[in-house]
C-alpha cells in the first residue's frame, strides 16, 4: 500500500492523536479545534496547513476540502456525557457540539461529498445518556443519511498501562457495509460485527491483543519531584485498611512496583473522609483533564523498601496516551495534561484502522483501480 493512500477530515482534532493513530496510509485534507493551545501543538508537530482555527459553530461545508473524503473523523466533547459530569446529554452545550459537527456533514451530502465512513469517539455514559436515547439519535442520523452503524467500547488497557474505555461509533456508506460484512463472514479471523438488535447497529469486535508494558515501564523513576516523607506518608495515612495491606504487602515482598491513584471524598459513617484510592495492577487510571485537585493522578513508587509519591508528569500522560516521545507537548503542565486527558489513545486508533477501516475502503481502492 502507497502513503497517504486514503483522506480524512478530523474535527474536535486537539493536538492530533487520531491523526497519529490513523498513520502513514492517512492524508488529513481538513482538520479544526476551537482550542488555541491545542491548536498550537498541533501545528508543532504537523506541518498544520490542513487545520483551521476556529469555532465548529462557524464553519459550513464550503469550508472543508474540496473532493469526497474517504472518512470524517469527530472525538466530540464528553462532559454532558460522562457519569462524573452533569449528564445533561446531547442536549447540552458541549456535547451538544455533535448536531453541528453533523450539519457540516449534511451540507458535504448536499454536495455529493459525504464522507465513506464515519468514526465518532466518546465515553461510554452516551450509551446510557437520556436513557440511552441520545445513542439512538445518533444511530438512526447515520442510518438516515445512507450508513450502516457499528458501535463497541474498546479500552486502551489493550495497548497501553491505562484504563480508559472509550465508545466507538462507525458508519459505513454502501457498499463499504456490505463489503466489510462478507469479509467478516468468510473469514473465521476477521473483526466480527454482530447485529446490535436494539438500535439496528453493530457490535464492533474486541481486540485480542495482549499488552506487553505495564506502568512500571512508563514511569520515570529518576524523575527530581519524587517525595517519601511528609506527602507520601500523609497519602498513605489516608489509604483504606484493605489498601495499606497490598501495600504492605509490596513492600514486604521487596519487590520494585509502581501504582497510581486519585484524592478522593468519600463519606463513610455519614462524614466526609478524605481517601487516597491507589492501584497496583500495572495500569494507571483513566487519565482526566486537570480542572481540579482531585483531578490529578498521583504515582506512588516502592522500591529499595521506601514509598515515594508524586503527581504524574505530562511526559508520562503522553506515554499511556501512545504518543511518541517525540511529540511536543503544551510547555505548561495543565496544558500538557488538558490535551492528553482530552484525547484518544493512539494505539486504539491504530488498531481501528488496521481491522476495521482500512478493510473496509481497500476494494473500493481496487474497484477504482
Amino acid at each position: 500500500m502507497s502513503q497517504s493512500s486514503f483522506t480524512f477530515l478530523e474535527f474536535f482534532a486537539g493536538g492530533g492523536m487520531a491523526r497519529l493513530g490513523l498513520g502513514e496510509n492517512w492524508r488529513c485534507v481538513f482538520a479544526n479545534d476551537v482550542d488555541a493551545i491545542k491548536c498550537a501543538a498541533y501545528r508543532e508537530n504537523f506541518c498544520g496547513d490542513d487545520l483551521v482555527e476556529a469555532s465548529i459553530a462557524d464553519l459550513s461545508a464550503d469550508d472543508l476540502s474540496d473532493g469526497r473524503a474517504d472518512l470524517a473523523w469527530a472525538s466530540f466533547p464528553c462532559q454532558d456525557l460522562s457519569l462524573a459530569g452533569g449528564r445533561g446529554g446531547m442536549g447540552a452545550a458541549r456535547s451538544g457540539l455533535f448536531f453541528e459537527f453533523w450539519r457540516l456533514i449534511e451540507g458535504l451530502r448536499a454536495r455529493s461529498r459525504a464522507p465513506r465512513m464515519i468514526v465518532l469517539e466518546n465515553v461510554p455514559g452516551l450509551l446510557t445518556s437520556n436513557g440511552g436515547r441520545d445513542f439512538e439519535h445518533i444511530v438512526r442520523l447515520l442510518q438516515g443519511a445512507g450508513y450502516d452503524a457499528a458501535a463497541g467500547v474498546l479500552d486502551a488497557a489493550s495497548f497501553t498501562p491505562q484504563s480508559r474505555q472509550r465508545l466507538f461509533i462507525v458508519g459505513f456508506s454502501q457498499p463499504l457495509a456490505g463489503r466489510m460484512r462478507a469479509r467478516i463472514a468468510s473469514a473465521d479471523d476477521a473483526p466480527g460485527l454482530s447485529m446490535m438488535e436494539d438500535w439496528g447497529a453493530a457490535h464492533l469486535p474486541t481486540p485480542r491483543t495482549r499488552r506487553n508494558i505495564h506502568l512500571d515501564d512508563v514511569i520515570d523513576w529518576l524523575h527530581p519531584d519524587w517525595d517519601c516523607e511528609r506527602k507520601t506518608q500523609t497519602l498513605i495515612s489516608q489509604m483504606t485498611a484493605l489498601q495499606r495491606s497490598r501495600l504492605d504487602a509490596i513492600l514486604a515482598s521487596g519487590a520494585r512496583r509502581a501504582g497510581a491513584g486519585f484524592r478522593r471524598t468519600r463519606r463513610e459513617h455519614g462524614a466526609p473522609v478524605q481517601r487516597f484510592e491507589a492501584r497496583f495492577d500495572g495500569l494507571a487510571g483513566c487519565l482526566r483533564t486537570p480542572a481540579g485537585g482531585s483531578s490529578r493522578q498521583i504515582l506512588i513508587a516502592v522500591e529499595h523498601g521506601v514509598v515515594r509519591t508524586r503527581l504524574m508528569s505530562p511526559r508520562e500522560a503522553a506515554r499511556l496516551m501512545g504518543l511518541p516521545e517525540d511529540y511536543q507537548l503544551p510547555a505548561r503542565a495543565n496544558a500538557a495534561l488538558k490535551l492528553c486527558g482530552d484525547g484518544v489513545c493512539v494505539p486504539v486508533v491504530r488498531w481501528l484502522a488496521e481491522n476495521i477501516l482500512e478493510p473496509a475502503l481497500e476494494p473500493s481502492r481496487a474497484d477504482a483501480a
